[in-house]
Formats: structure tokens, C-alpha cells, sequence
């Protein structure tokens, strides 16, 4: 049964947590802090509403957020509520990627929900709004709210202004593939020069169907932030008039007493799930929703959730890298809320919002501007399952393909494996001329507590393309890959990883792999005896990591099937 909260239509204010006791120690050293910072006595008496800000100069994701969360505060005092800005890791997959193979980028997302409960536990503070931007910021404040349960609200911050080169749409995505074809010649340096220089004209996330638009969409499906919301254009008028619209309406859902657990239902994760399918959004959604079920306490396996509904689920929009249409033209479509209403018989619309409606009332009303990008049920764009779950005898708890828009796809491969530990040796033997049409790349030792923080392999799979190879091999990895990752047939985050005993560290150099999505199995095709005399050897385990984040990451972090979120080893 769904928790109840306040009815906003009652007369009796509900006392606040964030107001102490007069006279108490608390009391007065919170008043004699917040008198110094120019605060009056009525401010004190106020709905106190943390801003959660992500704002950082190292990536364009984030360089807006100090004017919206000027923007957020000037609605919430406006509204009768008291703002406190707060800051957090602020992880870009394309900068923070950099250092230790990628590892920090996945850690990072459960630093950013520790970063929250601290500021707003610690304080007592009455609710939160949450400034979203890049791939890991959304998912990191879900986790949050559902964890504390206080009233959230969550604030896309829009895409990026993407250009043109020498005639052509140019965006990051682009660059980063292209930037690999440079070696073979295909791509000059002085065309990547311009290209670097066009595809990102102002702030914001990737201007596609990567983690980062993917998860902003996830949100308003699960009914986490206003209707309307995803995707937008940052610093758009649009996002702006929905900062102001958010920072009302923060302050109503504490008076209400409407929280995340009020939400974050079963039937919102399968509607947030259905979403995903249709939009082939990124793989990194699947393991994003299922922390954010765990930290909310709601008992739902996500990934059960695609298995099932994928089948039932054709796709309706074919975003960039999933297609030729770009994501302005899905906000222009209706975004989220039109692809939702197209959906809108197979959803649970009895589940509560943040506007403190249900789903269906949010849904009347709604309009799909162009059917064309966002195509009806009876007229999808292919009925093919855009993000298969994958099991077998290499991969028993789980691993992910994404197989996204219309064009043909390869959908079964079987060769020798070569092994690879890092993005950076597969990468040197692919200069090296070792991997050739055939083989089955095999990248473990990466997931989770093996690297650890779960390496980034996306640049592999470019340097593939670039040296024409990406149709004539396949990829199967324990490791993540960017959400614009949407070429070749890749099998991504096998579970159970390959350090901590998972079958997937048995293979070795020349041992056979099938992978088969249409019956959705990676398999080792080598005799169960030869198996068991590898597993009988000592085990494969990586040095631990003595200090810092990735020390903490990799002693507590849960798996896969768990959202890989941060719990005490059992």
C-alpha cells in the first residue's frame, strides 16, 4: 500500500523539522549562524529547502547551474520558502573519464548521494530540489531522495547546443567517434580541429540519446520531476519557466508532506522501464533505476522489469546515436509526456506524481506534436527489443545489449576470444594489428569491485569503428560504456563480474564465444570439465585498493542486480 500524505487542502500547518525548540542549545546556535548570514526570525520560521547543485568549471555539463540555482532560489523565497544551496561531485563522463581508465565515473555517482545526506541530513532540512546535468547527477539525487525521503523534486537542466561542420550536424558524439578515424586516415586533423570547435555551442549534456537526456526522460517517467520537464534545451525560456514552476512547487510538496516513497512505486519503475524501451535509451539506465528502487525501499527487479517488458515494447523515436533525428526534435515532438501519452494504455496511471496528482490526471491534456518522431503503438518504428537482457553460462546474473533504432542490426556472432584488462591495452593491441574480423574481444577484470568503480571501455568500441572493424568482430565486457554508444554488436556489464568469481574470468585466449540475442545468451563454448579444472585454480582476485574513494567503492559496493549501490558486505 501506497503511504499516505498530508491533504494539501488542510487548514493545520504541519510542523517542521527544521524548526527547533526555542531557547534549546540547537536553537540558538542554528539562529545565531543564520542571523549572521542576515536571516530574520520569519525566514527562520520557513519550509528550509536544500538547492542541490552539481556546478563545476571542468565540464560545459555543469557551467549553467550557478544561474539556475539563482533562478530556483528567487521562486522558492517567492513561494514562502527558506533556499540553501549545496554542492556535489560534479562527475562529466568526458572529463572525468580521464584518470584511472574511467573508474571514478560510476564511484562518483554514489559520492554524489552521500554528498546530499550529509548537507541535508546533517542540517534537518525540510526538502530538496535537485539541479540535474550529466549522466550521473540524475540518477545520484534519486538515490538521495528515495534514501531520506523527505519532499524532492528533481529539475532537468537541459542539452547542449549542437553545429554544423562543412555542412554537416556535428555533436559530441560525433567527435568522439570520428576521433578515431583519424589514425587510418579517414578523418583529417584538421576536419576533427573543426569539429571540436562546432559540436558544442553552450552549456549543457550531450545533445543525444546518452545516459544523460536518458535519465532526465527516466525521471519524469518515474514522476520525479514536473510535467513537461524532459528533454529541454538549457537555459532555454522553457527550462527557465520550469525552474520557476519547480521551486513553487518544492515548497507545496513539503506543506504537503509528499515524499519520494509516495513515487517511487513498482508501477513506477515499469513505467519508467517502458519509457526506456521505447526511446532505446542508454543501457546505464537499467542498473541507475535499480539503485534508485533500492535506496527507495521498493522491492522491484529492474532488470526483470526489461526482460519482460521489451518483448511488449516497440520503439517509438529513433534519437541520435539511435537515429538521424536529434533530440531538439523530440522536446518539439512533446519529449517524455508525448512519448508517455503514446504508451499511455500500457502505464500504470493510478501512480502518484510530484504534482500530487496521478500520472492519468497529468496525462489529459496531452498532445504528441509530431507523430512522425514520436510514433504511435499501432505504427512503431520497429517492434525489435531496443535493450536486451542477456543471461548464459558467461553472463548467469545478467549483461545488456542495445540494439536501438530501425537499421539492420548483427544480432549473433560466435569466434575465438582475445582478452584484454583495460580500455588502454585493448586499445594498444589494436594498433598492434592483433585483433582481426572474427575474434570476440573479451575486456573482464573491469566491473565493479575489479577495477575498481567499473572501467569505461566506449573508446575500444570507437577505435573499432575507426579501424573497420566494428561489423566483423564483437565485444563482451564486465566494464560500462557511454550511453552513446549504440554501434556494433556489444555485450556490456556481464554479471557476475570476472574478479569476484563470476565465469566470465574463466575464459581464456582462443576459447570459443556465441552471443545470441535473439535467444539472449553469451555462452563459453568450452567443456564443463576443462571449466572446473580452471575454477579449481587459486582465485583470480585483484589487489585491493589501500586509500581514497575507489578503496571505500570497492569494499562496499553491491552488484549489478542491487544497482550496484553502496551497502555493508553481509
Amino acid at each position: 500500500m501506497m503511504p499516505a500524505f498530508q491533504d494539501p487542502e488542510s487548514s493545520v500547518p504541519r510542523k517542521l523539522r527544521s524548526n527547533f525548540e526555542p531557547g534549546t542549545p540547537r536553537w540558538a546556535a542554528r539562529r545565531a549562524q543564520w542571523r549572521s548570514l542576515g536571516l530574520t526570525d520569519a525566514d527562520m520560521d520557513k519550509p528550509k529547502i536544500a538547492v542541490v547543485n552539481s556546478s563545476s568549471e571542468l565540464a560545459t555539463c555543469f557551467t549553467h547551474l550557478d544561474g539556475v540555482a539563482a533562478k530556483v532560489k528567487e521562486a522558492i523565497r517567492a513561494a514562502g520558502g527558506l533556499p540553501f544551496e549545496i554542492r556535489t561531485a560534479a562527475p562529466s563522463d568526458f572529463i572525468t573519464s580521464s584518470g584511472r581508465g574511467g573508474r571514478y565515473i560510476l564511484a562518483a555517482r554514489d559520492l554524489i548521494v552521500n554528498d546530499i545526506e550529509v548537507a541535508v541530513e546533517g542540517a534537518l532540512l525540510d526538502g530538496m530540489l535537485c539541479l540535474a546535468s550529466c549522466d550521473k547527477t540524475t540518477p545520484g539525487q534519486l538515490m538521495a531522495a528515495g534514501r531520506l525521503d523527505l519532499p524532492a523534486l528533481v529539475v532537468p537542466c537541459g542539452y547542449q547546443a549542437s553545429g554544423r561542420w562543412k555542412g554537416e550536424h556535428v555533436d559530441l558524439e560525433e567527435v568522439f567517434l570520428k576521433s578515431s578515424y583519424v589514425a587510418s586516415g579517414q578523418v583529417s586533423m584538421e576536419d576533427l580541429v573543426g569539429m571540436t570547435e562546432n559540436a558544442v555551442l553552450g552549456p549543457g549534456v550531450c545533445a543525444g540519446m546518452g545516459t544523460a537526456n536518458s535519465m532526465h526522460i527516466a525521471c519524469e517517467a518515474l514522476g520525479m520531476c514536473l510535467p513537461g520537464a524532459a528533454p529541454v534545451a538549457a537555459n532555454s525560456p522553457k527550462m527557465f519557466e520550469d525552474v520557476r514552476r519547480a521551486g513553487e512547487r518544492i515548497v507545496q510538496m513539503v506543506w504537503e508532506d509528499l515524499k519520494p516513497r509516495h513515487i517511487l512505486s513498482a508501477g513506477a519503475f515499469a513505467n519508467a522501464t517502458r519509457v526506456s524501451l521505447a526511446l532505446s535509451s542508454s543501457i546505464n539506465v537499467v542498473k541507475h533505476l535499480q539503485a534508485i528502487a533500492v535506496e527507495a525501499g521498493c522491492d522491484v527487479d529492474v532488470y526483470a522489469l526489461f526482460e519482460r517488458l521489451s518483448a511488449e515494447v516497440p520503439l517509438l523515436a529513433a534519437i541520435r546515436p539511435n537515429g538521424e533525428r536529434l533530440i531538439e526534435d523530440l522536446e518539439a515532438a512533446g519529449g517524455a509526456r508525448a512519448v508517455m501519452k503514446q504508451l499511455e494504455r500500457t502505464l500504470d496511471l493510478s501512480v502518484r506524481t510530484v504534482t500530487g496528482r496521478t500520472l492519468g490526471e497529468d496525462l489529459r491534456g496531452a498532445a504528441v506534436a509530431d507523430p512522425e518522431v514520436v510514433r504511435p503503438l499501432e505504427r512503431p518504428l520497429s517492434r525489435r527489443a531496443s535493450i536486451v537482457i542477456m543471461r548464459g553460462n558467461l553472463a548467469p546474473e545478467g549483461a545488456i545489449v542495445r540494439l536501438g533504432g530501425e537499421g539492420e542490426r548483427m544480432t549473433r556472432f560466435s569466434g575465438p576470444a582475445i582478452i584484454y584488462h583495460s580500455r588502454e591495452e585493448a586499445i594498444a593491441g589494436l594498433a598492434r594489428g592483433e585483433i582481426r574480423a572474427g575474434h570476440v574481444v573479451v575486456m573482464n577484470g573491469l566491473g565493479l569491485r575489479g577495477s575498481p568503480g567499473m572501467a569505461m571501455t566506449s573508446a575500444l568500441i570507437f577505435g573499432l569503428d575507426g579501424a573497420g572493424l566494428l561489423d566483423s568482430v564483437a565485444v563482451v565486457t564486465d566494464g560500462q560504456m557511454s550511453g552513446l554508444v549504440n554501434r556494433g554488436l556489444i555485450v556490456g556489464e556481464v554479471s557476475p563480474e570476472a574478479a569476484y568469481g563470476g565465469p566470465f574470468g574463466l575464459v581464456e585466449n582462443g576459447d570459443t564465444v556465441t552471443i545470441d540475442v535473439q535467444r539472449r545468451v553469451v555462452n563459453l563454448e568450452v567443456p564443463e570439465a576443462v571449466l572446473a579444472a580452471r575454477r579449481a585454480q587459486p582465485d583470480r582476485v585483484p589487489a585491493i585498493e589501500e586509500r581514497g574513494w575507489l578503496s571505500i567503492y570497492e569494499r562496499n559496493v553491491q552488484p549489478l542486480s542491487k544497482g550496484a549501490v553502496l551497502l555493508k558486505k553481509v
